[in-house]
């Protein structure tokens, strides 16, 4: 098995990418809004994708958070808040924050779970501060590390009872990064000491079986390479002082603050001692370099990859979506209230 979570170009395989992704056959696969047009159209993608494979528990994921952040979009799908409408709720009411976040979480995973989605990349444990860049901005969930672990968690939790995985992002944190990393390499100058708080929320949800690394140099731990690509930073921080023994993703491999060729960056990250190259961008060439540079899969990540299937399951109970959304509005309501 590939060690990569690959993209698609479209709204169904081509041919090529069908016989591509049978020999390649990667760890699993991330969508995109070019890829969700209806929920009829989506099942038979994550179908065809699990046909190539043999089995039903496939790590089929995308990046639904709420906010800005939404790749099944309304009208089709229903509309979800950013991170920052329950944290604002948190600081008048903390147990119905926590509580609404729950709810929001497993209503929009139920919706992944209806069309095949196993894996979602949510919820954001960056911590935010008043310098941060808006690629995080109102997605975080609050400015405390004790809150964004308690709501970090709820996101979790609601995920999990649908049967999808959330996932922790972006360790070891985003909170203090002042320019997006899309489009650049953030440099964080902070202290060891200052980067206590960042790391604190990941440390409290270290046991999840899944997260994801940022592309940010954090000077005071590794003054020469981003956390993705820093053995430094992947084995004495994520694995040693979070504790953090899941499967780590790669940040999108194509973003501008790496450089170097695709299959480079990705040979790189793996040598630093991420699990899986998450490459997003569904281009045939970067696919097949990813597959020559970069092998077959660990057994430590086998085994990793193993935990998060393990995790992936059915709906707890039948409770209807629309409950589950009333619910949160119910409980949104009340900063107006109190406004």
């Amino acid at each position: 098995m590939t060690p990569a979570i690959f993209g698609i170009a479209g709204l169904e395989l081509t041919a090529e990418e069908r016989d591509f992704f049978r020999d390649a056959d990667p760890a699993g696969y991330i969508l995109f809004a070019r890829n969700c047009e209806n929920r009829e159209q989506l099942r038979r993608l994550t179908d065809d994708l699990r046909s190539i494979h043999g089995r039903d528990r496939l790590v089929v994921s995308i990046d639904q958070e709420g906010g800005r952040v939404v790749r099944m979009k309304p009208p089709e799908w229903p509309r979800y808040p950013a991170g920052e409408a329950f944290a604002r709720l948190f600081e008048i009411a903390p147990a119905s924050a926590i509580e609404a976040a729950r709810a929001n979480a497993e209503a929009m995973g139920r919706e992944l779970a209806l069309v095949g989605i196993s894996v979602d990349y949510h919820a954001p444990f960056d911590v935010r501060r008043p310098e941060t860049d808006n690629v995080i901005g109102d997605r975080a969930l609050g400015s405390d590390p004790m809150q964004v672990a308690a709501l970090g968690r709820a996101v979790l939790d609601g995920l999990g009872r649908a049967g999808v995985v959330g996932c922790l992002k972006h360790m070891p944190g985003h909170g203090r990064a002042t320019v997006d990393s899309h489009k650049e390499l953030p440099r964080v100058e902070a202290s060891v000491e200052e980067l206590e708080v960042d790391i604190a929320p990941f440390r409290t949800l270290s046991s999840h079986p899944l997260g994801m690394s940022a592309h940010i140099v954090f000077t005071a731990w590794d003054a020469d390479n981003p956390a993705t690509l820093s053995p430094k930073v992947v084995c004495e921080i994520i694995r040693g002082q979070i504790g953090f023994d899941g499967l780590l993703l790669t940040d999108d491999i194509d973003m501008q603050a790496l450089d170097g060729t695709i299959p480079e960056r990705a040979e790189r990250a793996l040598a630093a001692g991420c699990d899986i190259i998450l490459n997003c961008w569904a281009k045939l060439d970067d696919m097949a370099g990813i597959v020559e540079r970069c092998g077959a899969m660990s057994a430590a990540t086998t085994a990793r990859l193993d935990r998060v299937h393990a995790a992936m399951g059915e709906p707890a109970d039948a409770i209807e979506t629309t409950e589950l959304l009333a619910k949160r509005d119910s409980l949104l309501a009340l900063v107006e209230a109190a406004a």
